[in-house]
């Protein structure tokens, strides 16, 4: 279907809502092409392609929300998905006690098109496959592992958007995805390591050096046959340099979800009305950006037609403000900034994040190792929980003892804990390496929605105060 057929379509949604008056519309059409593959001991265990089309009215009445969706690209379904919307919003608008107003704005018209060199569409399943056989490959060169598992996903559309403020938006969403796991047994013990990364990028990220199917294969064999060995955590208060990938969670899934604009109108989050406090150490300086420096996920607009932005929430310690969607920045009087999403066209937009992250330092690996003297070096997580006071828990699977300044031996799957509006007050420094990665397996849940993909990652974090487990 032509980019003009969509766009005149979705212009059919403004002007059936604009027939209520005081009715505002947001439309949007997503097509999306997901595919995976599971490569378990060298048999393809499950293959999917499927792809993903319809679109998403969302009708607002007074500050108050109505949605509903068609996967049918025809006129009359899409009249009738804006109808409901409508009728929604109308219907419950008296009863509605947290109304969030927005005002129009000028009509934003643009194009935001990823550009990748190897685009997942042009090549072939068995392409695809060949990287995972590669990568296993590279296992087996550097362990005898009892069983493998290569998993590969790609996730890429079109998104369209248009609104009663006369925007119309397109851009094109897109990730690519590896990851390489090894088991070993040998002599009783059971070891268990990974390694992997996505981008919003084509195939040729999986050239890059640190990511080819050899390197990340090689990682998560050495790293398993590393954990045979592995020794107890220290237990109790300990002082810990986080990876890219563990502070990436961290700050995610404890900190993020709080400076969200609805938990923050709603007064849930413990941050709500804190703006100029002091949250942390100078330290301490938290990002969320839609198109970053870093890599990770590519978002140039949310689901409301807004331009995302680099937002600050932190900086040096000073909280500087939330995450929000028009309704909840109107009612806080504060800029939108572009954080209103729905995972896709049959889901409502809600404040979620995009790329979050600890901004960089100036420390070296190697010098951020000699600060910590002695502690533990977490590097990659599974599993954990948190709470909406800022209590969090996560197992570290994979990380090493630090010893008067150097990294020791692995240590045994253990559980790192704390409220982070504490532990931000004990950070004391943060790398100047920065990774950040986009996820097709896994991703963000919030309000009944997952997986979001969004982009998490940042520097090595050094947190004092940490309250590591025993071993697990």
């Amino acid at each position: 279907m032509s980019e003009e057929f969509i766009f005149d379509l979705l212009q059919k949604a403004v002007e059936e809502g604009e027939k209520t008056d005081g009715v505002f519309i947001d439309a949007r059409y997503d097509d999306y092409q997901l595919t995976s593959i599971n490569l378990t001991n060298d048999i393809v265990k499950e293959s999917s392609s499927k792809r993903r089309r319809g679109i998403g009215v969302m009708a607002y009445y007074k500050g108050t929300p109505g949605f509903s969706f068609t996967p049918e690209l025809i006129v009359d379904a899409v009249k009738k998905a804006t109808q409901g919307a409508v009728k929604l919003a109308v219907s419950t608008e008296p009863r509605n006690k947290m109304k969030l107003e927005f005002d129009k704005r000028p009509a934003i018209k643009d194009k935001a098109i990823l550009q990748v060199k190897k685009h997942p569409k042009d090549f072939e399943f068995t392409d695809k496959l060949e990287l995972l056989k590669r990568g296993v490959a590279a296992v087996k060169e550097n362990v005898d592992a009892s069983s493998t598992q290569a998993q590969y996903g790609e996730f890429y559309g079109e998104k369209y958007f248009v609104n009663s403020d006369g925007s119309e938006i397109f851009w094109t969403p897109m990730v690519v995805d590896m990851r390489l796991n090894a088991v070993v047994m040998e002599n009783g013990k059971q070891a268990t390591a990974s390694d992997g990364m996505g981008q919003s990028m084509g195939l040729e990220f999986f050239d890059k050096e640190r990511w080819t199917p050899e390197n990340v294969g090689a990682n998560a064999g050495k790293w398993t046959k590393e954990l045979l060995d592995a020794v107890n955590a220290p237990t109790g208060k300990v002082k810990t340099l986080v990876s890219p990938s563990m502070g990436g969670v961290v700050v995610h899934e404890s900190f993020g979800h709080l400076s969200e604009g609805d938990f923050v109108v709603s007064g849930m989050s413990p941050i709500a009305d804190r703006v100029g406090e002091e949250l942390g150490s100078e330290h301490v300086t938290i990002i969320d950006e839609g198109i970053t420096p870093y890599g990770g996920w590519y978002f140039p607009y949310d689901d409301q037609g807004t331009k995302t932005s680099r937002t600050v929430l932190v900086e040096k310690g000073i909280l500087k403000g939330y995450l929000h969607d028009r309704g909840t920045a109107n009612k806080l009087n504060a800029e939108t900034t572009g954080n209103s999403v729905g995972i896709n066209f049959m889901y409502n937009p809600i404040p979620r994040m995009k790329n979050t992250y600890f901004e960089k330092g100036d420390l070296t690996l190697e010098e951020a190792i000699e600060l910590v003297d002695n502690g533990i070096y977490a590097v990659s997580w599974s599993g954990g929980q948190v709470t909406m006071d800022g209590n969090f828990m996560f197992n570290c699977n994979r990380g090493y003892l630090i010893e008067n300044g150097e990294l020791t031996k692995p240590f045994k799957t253990t559980a790192l804990s704390g409220n982070i509006l504490e532990l931000l007050k004990y950070v004391e420094g943060t790398t100047k390496n920065i990774q950040l990665r986009g996820n097709y397996f896994g991703g963000c849940g919030k309000g009944g929605q997952f997986p979001l993909p969004v982009g998490t990652g940042g520097p090595e974090v050094i947190m004092d105060q940490v309250q590591v487990g025993g071993a697990q």
